[in-house]
């Protein structure tokens, strides 16, 4: 049995109850290799590069955006996966609400969450060789239709929340660009000669 059919076979077993089709389920594992090679979760997050950047200087040091220093092709399978992860997911839906809802977070923030937390579960399984399972923020087991309920009911945003994190986003990168919020000219540079002549300096 190829390496391939090896990781397809096993995401079916896996991904049996899980938010996470089959096919892109193996690209995730092939990309992960043998789960027994980590030490721990920890170095398997380190490997997909979704853990965040720490800047250092003299006595300060803190956090910033993802050090994106690992398989790139994984971080990409796994924001598709946890894009439809946390809308069949209770448990992974209320992570990705909590940061939007209460810190102002926008999606792709939110989303790098649930991609961390779904490559986390996914490694655990794959190494203790048991099934992925739906559970809700109590870490309850869910059925399908259960999840799809509790999610409607506890982890639905309504648009105006959404365009508001989106103009949020957008504030937030113009300043991060500028160090300082973005303001724009009223009056555009003209693009024709001047129409200021030049004055003879006084003798």
């Amino acid at each position: 049995m190829s390496r391939a059919t090896r990781y397809v076979k096993y995401a079916k077993y896996l991904y049996g109850g899980s938010p996470v089709n089959p096919i892109l389920g193996a690209q995730i594992l092939g990309r992960l290799g043998e789960p027994n090679r980590f030490t721990s979760l920890a170095g398997v997050r380190v490997f997909s590069g979704l853990v965040p950047r720490l800047d250092s200087s003299g006595l300060n040091q803190h956090h910033g955006g993802l050090t994106k220093s690992g398989d790139a092709c994984l971080r990409e399978a796994l924001f598709l996966a946890a894009e439809h992860a946390r809308r069949t997911d209770p448990s992974l839906a209320a992570k990705y609400h909590r940061p939007m809802a209460t810190q102002g977070k926008h999606h792709t923030s939110a989303l790098c969450h649930v991609a961390t937390t779904l490559l986390t579960r996914i490694a655990a399984c794959w190494r203790r060789g048991e099934h992925y399972t739906l559970r809700d923020a109590t870490g309850q087991p869910v059925t399908r239709e259960q999840a799809r309920t509790i999610i409607a009911e506890r982890y639905t945003f309504s648009a105006e929340l959404r365009a508001a994190r989106r103009t949020t986003h957008r504030h937030q990168t113009t300043s991060s660009k500028t160090g300082r919020p973005n303001k724009e000219s009223q009056h555009p540079p003209p693009t024709g000669p001047s129409t200021h002549h030049a004055k003879a300096p006084p003798a």
